[in-house]
């Protein structure tokens, strides 16, 4: 009996090494791609060249900038230039989501591509992590939601990089995925004379909650009564007139439910208010191959709102897609394939400029 007692205990000790050595091969695969992928973010960044390495469409500019009363506050950035820049040029600010930095944030999204096409320059604002352990933008903040907090910081950057370099100021677009692009929103709405529309992919609806237990009940449920946060900051700042959005997102998203971006696009009907709205009808897309497996190709929804022949509003529902930028580089955390999100986002906000 005690023989058979310690040939047992031997087998249960060996089971439990071995799956002890796979909980730390896991960790340690997981470390190593996430290293890598850094890695790789930061060379792709610096080098910022197109599929011809020999011409490269842009440079970095890296910085700190501080403000706030004795200096006391400062927000690290990287601000692409374009090689052919406009005169004056256009600006992307674009906000990365949680557990993500600015390198990984514009190699996942290929927005200096983009941008550089058209002359523009992108700004990377960089949450520090002695702000918050995951880099989240806190969108869920009171003082932030006010126009204060993580809001003014940004808007100071902005100030700065604007008066710094040969920026359009009636051409200032703010984006962002998530936490970024819930800060982009708050940031649209509490600084209507700096920016002059926005792209929210896989946004939170705006003012349903004032902590982070609330916001993680909005991610999954969104507000309960999104119009009423509306009225309550059209109350405060009678000078928002009019804010042109799209708003992109998937329908799998299980972090950010599709609930908030429908939520979204009432708020934004509401903002947009002095504005005699046309309601269009819905388009479909199709992207992606067909394959034996999957016959039919995935398909995108796209919904506008539009005053005369200019949209407005635009909501775009991926079908397949979870909390991840469509389109990016895949290879990079929060970037899956599906129709590219920042070709569609400067499509629409080149239209619009703030007067």
């Amino acid at each position: 009996m005690l023989k058979k007692l310690k040939r047992l205990w031997f087998a249960e000790m060996k089971k439990a090494a071995s799956a002890q050595r796979k909980r730390v091969d896991t960790i340690l695969k997981v470390f190593r791609t996430k290293s890598s992928a850094t890695t790789k973010a930061e060379r792709r960044s610096a080098a910022t060249t197109s599929s011809d390495a020999s011409k490269p469409i842009g440079a970095w500019v890296s910085g700190h900038h501080r403000h706030g009363p004795g200096l006391t506050q400062h927000i690290h950035y990287r601000l692409f230039l374009p090689c052919r820049p406009e005169a004056p040029m256009p600006l992307v600010v674009m906000l990365h989501g949680c557990h993500q930095n600015a390198a990984e944030f514009a190699q996942g999204t290929d927005m200096n591509m983009h941008a550089a096409k058209r002359g523009g320059a992108v700004l990377y604002p960089e949450q520090p992590l002695r702000a918050h352990p995951q880099r989240c933008w806190k969108w869920y903040d009171k003082t932030t939601q006010k126009g204060g907090g993580d809001v003014a910081t940004l808007a100071a950057l902005i100030e700065d990089v604007v008066s710094s370099h040969a920026i359009d100021r009636q051409r200032i677009y703010v984006c962002g995925i998530s936490a970024g692009a819930a800060m982009a929103h708050i940031l649209a709405l509490t600084h209507p004379l700096l920016v002059a529309a926005v792209g929210l992919h896989s946004s939170p609806v705006f003012g349903a909650c004032n902590s982070a237990a609330g916001a993680y009940r909005v991610m999954q449920h969104g507000s309960r009564h999104p119009g009423g946060a509306m009225d309550e900051l059209l109350v405060r700042l009678p000078r928002m007139q009019t804010m042109p959005a799209i708003l992109i997102g998937g329908d799998i998203d299980k972090t950010v439910r599709p609930v908030n971006q429908r939520q979204l696009v009432e708020q934004f009907v509401s903002l947009n208010r002095t504005l005699a709205l046309t309601v269009m009808p819905t388009k479909e897309r199709r992207f992606g191959r067909a394959s034996r497996n999957a016959p039919m190709q995935r398909r995108f929804t796209i919904n506008d709102h539009t005053i005369g022949r200019k949209v407005m509003i635009r909501s775009v529902m991926i079908e397949g897609l979870g909390h991840a930028w469509s389109g990016g580089d895949d290879a990079m955390s929060f970037n899956e394939r599906g129709p590219d999100a920042s070709r569609m986002m400067l499509n629409f906000l080149e239209r619009h400029r703030r007067y």
